[in-house]
C-alpha cells in the first residue's frame, strides 16, 4: 500500500492526515512545530518534525504548507532526492510557483502534480472537497484512489499550473463576495434597516450566495474565533492573485481595494480570525 507523508498540520493538513489514518492508509504527519502534532500523537499516527524523515517515509508527499516560501524551506533547502517519490501540492500557491516546483522536483528524480482543494474542515471530514488536478491524464488516473478520500469527483483541469490558476481565481471570488456582502451589511446597519428583511429579500434574489448566510452571524456578532480560513490566508491569496495579474492586461483595481480592506482588518488585530472579519476593515 502506498505510504503518504503530509507536510503542514494547519487547519487543513491535520484533518487531511486524520482522514487517511481513519481509512487505514499508512500516513505520517510533518510539522515544523511539535505542538501541532499532538492530536496525531494521541491517535497513534506517526509524526515528525524532521522533513527528511517524512520524505523517507512517504511514497507520496502531500504538501499543505502555508506558502511557497515554506515549501522551499521545508523540502528544497537541502539537496534531497525525490527518486521514486510523487509530490502532490494541495495548498494554494501561484501557477508560476507550481510550475517552478514541477521543474525542481523532476530535476531531483521525482514526479510532481498539483491538486488544490476548495472547501474547509467540514468538507475534509465528509470527503466532500472540490479537488482540482493539474497533471497528466495518467497521473490523474493513478492517484484517483487517494484523491477520492477527499473528494467524490476529482476533476482534471489540465497540465501543471492550470489547477493552481483555477484555485486562485476561486479564492479571489471569496474575497469579492464576502467584501461586497460586508459592505452592504455595514451600510444597512448604519441606516437602521432590518437585517432580517434584507436577508429575506436577498435570499429570494439572483444576488444570493450561500456564503452570505454562513458569514452573517459572525459579522453581526463580531465573533471570528475558530476560523476555517483565517484573514491572513485570504490576504495571502489576494496578494498571489494580484501578482499573477499585474502584467496580464487585466484590470485588478477592484481586488486592490479589497486588499486594503483586508489589510485594515488585520491592522485591527483580526489576522488570525475568520476571514469574515474583513467587515471590521470596512467599519470606520
Amino acid at each position: 500500500m502506498t505510504k503518504v507523508a503530509i507536510f503542514g498540520m494547519g487547519l487543513m493538513g491535520l484533518p487531511m492526515t486524520q482522514k487517511l489514518a481513519k481509512a487505514n492508509i499508512p500516513v505520517m504527519g510533518y510539522n515544523r512545530s511539535a505542538e501541532k502534532l499532538e492530536p496525531l500523537k494521541e491517535e497513534k499516527v506517526p509524526v515528525t518534525t524532521n522533513p527528511q524523515k517524512a520524505i523517507d517515509f512517504g511514497d507520496c508527499l502531500i504538501l499543505m504548507l502555508s506558502d511557497f516560501s515554506a515549501i522551499k524551506e521545508v523540502i528544497l533547502s537541502s539537496n534531497v532526492s525525490f527518486a521514486q517519490k510523487t509530490v502532490i501540492q494541495m495548498a494554494t500557491i501561484a501557477p508560476d510557483e507550481s510550475k517552478q516546483l514541477f521543474k525542481e522536483i523532476e530535476a531531483r528524480g521525482g514526479e510532481y502534480l498539483e491538486a488544490p482543494v476548495l472547501g474547509s474542515i467540514p468538507q475534509v471530514k465528509q470527503g466532500e472537497l472540490l479537488l482540482m488536478v493539474g497533471a497528466t491524464p495518467q497521473q490523474f488516473e493513478q492517484w484517483q484512489p487517494l484523491f477520492k478520500n477527499y473528494s467524490p469527483q476529482p476533476t482534471l483541469i489540465g497540465e501543471v499550473g492550470k489547477a493552481a490558476a483555477l484555485k486562485l481565481a476561486l479564492n479571489q471570488m471569496i474575497a469579492g463576495l464576502t467584501s461586497t456582502f460586508a459592505l452592504s451589511l455595514s451600510f444597512l446597519q448604519q441606516q437602521g434597516v432590518s437585517i432580517d428583511i434584507f436577508m429575506d429579500i436577498l435570499r429570494d434574489s439572483a444576488l444570493y450566495a450561500p456564503t452570505f448566510d454562513k458569514k452573517l452571524t459572525r459579522m453581526v456578532e463580531g465573533n471570528y474565533d475558530n476560523p476555517n480560513f483565517p484573514t491572513k490566508h485570504l490576504l495571502k491569496d489576494i496578494n498571489l492573485f494580484l501578482d499573477a495579474t499585474e502584467d496580464k492586461s487585466i484590470n485588478n483595481i477592484a481586488l486592490k481595494a479589497i486588499q486594503s480592506v483586508v489589510q485594515n482588518a488585520m491592522e485591527k488585530g483580526f489576522q488570525n480570525g475568520d476571514y469574515s472579519a474583513l467587515v471590521e476593515g470596512i467599519k470606520g
